[in-house]
């Protein structure tokens, strides 16, 4: 259990605080909702055009491009410009999120990904998509909801909570592909 609490704080101590790498373009980004500010930010990073190309990952079954640009007060142009650079998947996990990202990056014959994810959520979804396309570039674009508190976060129950989720499904992938590799 001690040696858990160690690493649980030096794996919260490594998480991104800010986003490294702001200028470079991709071929595309990627997008993982499930959390607040990582489609307005892929939506940014798109009219910045870091990326010509946006694909949102674990979007809800039925949900149509034009759907989610109605939460955003696009003008409709700006609003149909986009909708052309925007695919979306419906992945369930972050696994799924990294599977599904493959086949569309291997379909599109992609080379380099900005993922867009919580900071906390980066750590694993990197070692999924890494996993999955090992040759593929991916600079990560962190996210940093307000609830989610940094500074000692062991004081804030909900965001301890969140962080020691997050850090064991992290171990687990870990352990998954390791194991993976191991019995090839």
């Amino acid at each position: 259990m001690m040696m858990w609490l160690i690493t649980l704080f030096i794996f919260v101590a490594g998480l991104q605080t800010s986003v490294s790498n702001i200028t470079e373009k991709t071929d595309a980004i990627i997008v993982l909702t499930g959390g607040s500010q990582r489609l307005t930010e892929g939506l940014k990073l798109l009219e910045k055009k870091l990326s010509m190309r946006l694909f949102i990952s674990g979007v809800y079954k039925g949900t149509e491009v034009r759907s989610l640009l109605n939460l955003f007060s696009f003008p409709n142009k700006k609003q149909a410009a986009f909708a052309r650079q925007i695919e979306i998947g419906n992945a369930l996990n972050t696994r799924e999120n990294a599977s599904e990202t493959r086949l569309w990056v291997m379909k599109e014959n992609l080379r380099s990904l900005r993922l867009v994810t919580a900071a906390y959520h980066m750590p694993r979804s990197l070692i999924e998509f890494r996993h999955v396309m090992p040759t593929v570039k991916i600079i990560s674009n962190p996210v940093f909801p307000e609830h989610v508190k940094h500074a000692k976060w062991w004081t804030f129950y909900g965001t301890a909570l969140l962080l020691a989720s997050e850090y064991n499904k992290f171990l687990f992938a870990w352990l998954r592909q390791t194991l993976e590799r191991f019995f090839r």
